[in-house]
């Protein structure tokens, strides 16, 4: 898998919402075209482009196409994004503990207890 090709592939808000499909279970590919509302040559594109991201794997059972998601990407995904959680998790602390200050400050307005 590229790094190219994983971004290529979820770019695209159809392959994102084949993507959310399958997260839920793997899926036949009719039942992909009735859930996203695409062709069926379309849907294949797409399935076509996230299988070769390495996105999906696809298996055959009998006539039928099942598609389900391959996790190894995403976790690369995942521990990508790692820093970035920390980054974001320590500003939102830093705006709650700010926005608490600012709520204890005004005697007018009451501060909400958990």
């Amino acid at each position: 898998m590229s790094d190219a090709a994983f971004w290529t592939a979820l770019a695209d808000p159809h392959r994102r919402a084949i993507v959310a499909l399958l997260l839920e279970r793997p899926r036949p590919v009719g039942e992909i075209v009735e859930a996203c509302g695409l062709s069926q040559p379309g849907t294949s594109k797409h399935l076509k482009v996230l299988r070769e991201a390495g996105l999906v794997r696809v298996r055959q059972e009998a006539q039928r196409r099942v598609y389900a998601l391959d996790p190894a990407p995403i976790a690369e995904l995942d521990a990508w994004l790692a820093p970035y959680r920390r980054l974001w998790n320590s500003s939102l602390d830093a705006l709650g503990r700010r926005l608490d200050e600012t709520a204890s400050d005004d005697p007018e307005e009451p501060v909400p207890k958990d």
